[in-house]
């Protein structure tokens, strides 16, 4: 039976998801308020999936994926992009995170320009990289714990 911070972990994903999704439609529409907020919330509910994570993995361990097959190549190639992209996102999420910030309270127009170029010319490559990981993330719950759960003696 999977430890119940799993699935905890998978929905904290799945909502990180979802309010990534969200702050990407709400600056697409130009309401730059309904993003921020979407971010900040995105960010913290990482925090929280991050805290749990470790927490599960200190407390478990590693999981290993037993189903045989070809299918087996299929969740390791794809755990070993999830993992190295994973550890980028804390950086990329709170740099990100200032220079958002630092363009809105920026006291002069050219600073809030410089700033909010800054956040644009990072998130080019960091927000696909987190929805990325976030997705990810709970395709591998979905493989590892429902789609193709352990096979005994594995």
């Amino acid at each position: 039976m999977a430890h119940p911070l799993v699935h905890l972990n998978a929905g904290l994903n799945t909502l990180a998801t979802v309010l990534l999704v969200l702050a990407l439609v709400f600056i697409r529409q130009g309401r730059e308020h309904a993003h921020k907020n979407a971010m900040r919330a995105a960010l913290g509910v990482s925090c929280v999936f991050l805290v749990s994570y470790l927490t599960y993995h200190y407390s478990v361990g590693h999981v290993r994926f037993t189903y045989p097959g070809p299918v087996r190549w299929v969740y390791y190639t794809l755990l070993a992009t999830h993992v190295p992209l994973a550890m980028t996102v804390p950086v990329f999420a709170l740099w990100a995170a200032w220079l958002g910030t630092k363009a809105l309270e920026a006291t002069t127009p050219e600073a809030s320009s410089d700033y909010r170029r800054r956040h644009r010319r990072l998130v080019r490559w960091g927000y696909p990289i987190w929805l990325y990981v976030s997705i990810s993330g709970v395709v591998l719950y979905l493989m590892l714990y429902h789609w193709f759960p352990p096979v005994a003696g594995g």
